[in-house]
Order: structure tokens, then sequence, then C-alpha cells
């Protein structure tokens, strides 16, 4: 395994992600942010922060793919939220866990949330970007 998930010792052990990761691979992947869109741009989940969370999940996933690797492989997401508050943190685990049952994966990464005015489309509500190292 090319990545290490932990809690170290000393600071807060979160549920629902982890604090630190430990990389041993070869290739790092920059991925650029992943939005609410399957391949041909069809929006998806006009207005509904879960299913937009899941594809973006899903589209992490998928890109990882066309170079070796996959969700396993990921060290760091960022989860861009527009207009957070705390009560969306019900839709954003719903959609991460869809995406983890979808694919087979243990969602649980070092994840930085965002809050953002807005992202590139009016109707996009969430932006997912993450590094992964693969070996």
């Amino acid at each position: 395994m090319t990545v290490e998930l932990l809690n170290p010792p000393g600071i807060p052990a979160p549920e629902f992600y982890r604090q630190m990761a430990v990389t041993s691979g070869s290739r790092t992947v920059y991925l650029a942010g992943q939005v609410a869109r399957t391949a041909d741009g069809t929006p998806v989940g006009t207005g509904d922060l879960a299913a937009q969370v899941e594809q973006a999940y899903v589209n992490v996933a998928t890109a990882l793919a066309a170079v070796g690797g996959s969700f396993d492989h990921v060290a760091k997401l960022t989860v861009y939220v527009v207009d957070w508050t705390p009560d969306k943190l019900a839709d954003l685990g719903a959609g991460v866990r869809r995406a983890a049952e979808r694919l087979g994966v243990d969602p649980t990464k070092p994840v930085t949330l965002i809050s953002v005015a807005g992202l590139g489309e009016p109707d996009l509500l969430v932006e997912v970007d993450a590094v992964a190292v693969l070996p």
C-alpha cells in the first residue's frame, strides 16, 4: 500500500476522516477539482448536495483509474462546498457514503473542507480535488 492513513496521538481522532497520510509511492497525481458532471458534461444532482458529492467522488476514482490508480491511493482531499453551514454535514456524509458503497472503497482520507461563495458554474454545490500517490 502506498498510502498509510493515521490519526496520530496528541491530536483529535475524527471518526469520518484521518488526520494524516504517509506515502511511499513513486508517482504523485494532482487531480483538478471534480464536480457533478458525467463524462459528456451532463449535470448530476442539480440542487442535491449528496448527489453532487457522490458524483464528484466517483469522478475522482474514474480519473485515477485512467492512470492505474484507485481511490485507495488518495493521500489528501480538498472539498469545496458552496455556502457551507454545519446543517449540510448530513448531505455531505450521505454523498460520501453512497460513493464509497458504489466504488467499494474506504472514503476516510485526510480532508480539508472549505466554504466558498460559488464555483465555476452556478448549479455546482461542491468540488473535490485530490492528491494521490501511486506505486
